[in-house]
């Protein structure tokens, strides 16, 4: 008698199923059910993490002996093991990584050479670099295969597999609790995890057994022309390495700096120019200092008035488009200085005759707001304002907003320095 019959449900087979019953249960189920042939139903991956679950304990005689008698329960704490991922019992259930790739377009993981990692850097770069472009040279550390030893960790025929875990570097350990039995999995000791034995005497004096040294390496970065910020440029093969897998890639990601003139938004450059009145009113000259030490000379009209703000382009003047061969456009934003005051002929206060003179170069006064000719009008005149008083006069002002949101008879309550 099955203390739990779950799993037995899952596979839609009774308690004293066969392998065989088993085994074509779980097939006709993941077949029917795999994330790839339901890939609108996200219900289907759940059913299909189930099955798989349940066809891996079922068909272990150990775990099925562990689960008919204590059920999930014991398999928890009598040792059931991590188990397997779904996708990898389907793989190696029907053969391989590509047994159901062919039949509904992959997304089955490849088991493909193992690689070493992949070193990843960040390359800070300043605009004016990107604008012309530059080779930048870069130095790393990396792990390269030991060539006294060529990557054995000693001489030859003295590296031997470890006995204690067969190479594997991990045992599995079983321990009796009672009725339950606790099976895990630990460092084996004899090779600290290593999988192999090399006498101390026999070890390369080169990299003490450890198979790779570290070497520093140099590396060509080309920063192209008008190269957008987030864009990697990999380096295949030049990263880590070690014995029986393939060399890891060395990746830099491209880190526009912030600039001080100028700033970017693809191919475009945006500037801002700070220009007086009279340049805005009545024409002038600006200059621009560029990314490749050349300076723009803008010639503004007279005439054409600058109004705070506008925005002008310049086309064919910001960055140039990555390996094409057309640049973007530089907008410039103006901004217009006005005089703190106007003076009059001799540096005094604004005399009549200099009014008169902007009354006639100036547009005429708006005249559409206006009080009507029987409204009760008052007579006020303007002061400055000193930011420094009005943020202080707003302070003040919250600090009574809080006293008058304090209860009745409430204490200010205030910390005590030691």
């Amino acid at each position: 008698m099955v203390k739990d019959t779950k799993f037995y449900d899952i596979l839609g087979v009774p308690p004293d199923a066969t392998e065989a019953q088993l085994k074509s249960a779980y097939k006709k189920g993941a077949l029917k059910h795999h994330p790839d042939k339901n890939a609108h139903n996200p219900d289907a991956a759940e059913k299909f993490k189930d099955l798989s679950h349940a066809y891996e304990v079922l068909s272990d005689a150990q775990k099925r002996q562990i689960y008919d008698t204590y059920g999930e329960e014991g398999l928890e704490q009598g040792g059931g093991g991590g188990g397997m991922a779904a996708e990898d019992l389907f793989a190696q259930f029907f053969g391989g990584g590509g047994g159901f790739g062919g039949m509904f377009g992959g997304g089955m993981r490849e088991q493909g050479p193992k690689k070493a990692r992949t070193i990843a850097h960040v390359h800070k770069v300043s605009l004016e670099d990107i604008y012309r472009g530059k080779v930048s040279k870069l130095a790393l550390q990396k792990s390269v295969i030991c060539p006294k030893c060529d990557g054995r960790g000693g001489k030859e025929g003295a590296v031997k597999k470890c006995a204690g875990c067969d190479g594997r570097g991990m045992k599995t350990m079983m321990r009796q609790m009672g009725p339950m039995i606790q099976r895990f999995q630990t460092v084996c000791p004899d090779c600290q995890g290593k999988g192999e034995i090399i006498r101390d005497r026999d070890r390369c004096k080169q990299c003490n057994g450890k198979k790779t040294i570290i070497e520093r390496k140099v590396l060509h970065v080309h920063v192209d022309r008008g190269i957008k910020s987030g864009t990697k440029i990999e380096f295949r093969g030049e990263g880590d390495q070690l014995p029986g897998v393939e060399p890891g890639d060395v990746v830099f990601e491209i880190e526009q700096m912030p600039h001080a003139r100028f700033q970017r938004k693809d191919d475009d450059l945006f500037y801002h120019a700070e220009i007086d009145l009279l340049t805005a009113l009545a024409g002038g000259t600006i200059h621009i200092e560029h990314l490749d030490d050349r300076w723009l000379t803008v010639e503004i009209v007279p005439g054409e008035v600058i109004s705070p703000g506008e925005v002008k382009v310049i086309r064919g003047q910001g960055m140039p488009s990555h390996r094409h061969h057309d640049f973007g456009n530089l907008y410039i934003q103006f901004d217009v200085k006005f005089p703190e005051r106007i003076a009059g002929p001799d540096g005094g206060p604004m005399t009549e005759e200099t009014r008169l003179a902007l009354e006639r170069i100036l547009p005429t006064r708006r005249t559409d707001q206006m009080p009507p000719p029987d409204a009760m009008t008052e007579d006020f005149s303007l002061d400055s304002v000193d930011p420094a008083q009005e943020q202080a006069r707003a302070r003040g002002m919250a600090s009574d907003d809080e006293d008058d949101d304090m209860h009745p008879g409430a204490e200010r309550v205030q910390c005590a320095s030691q």
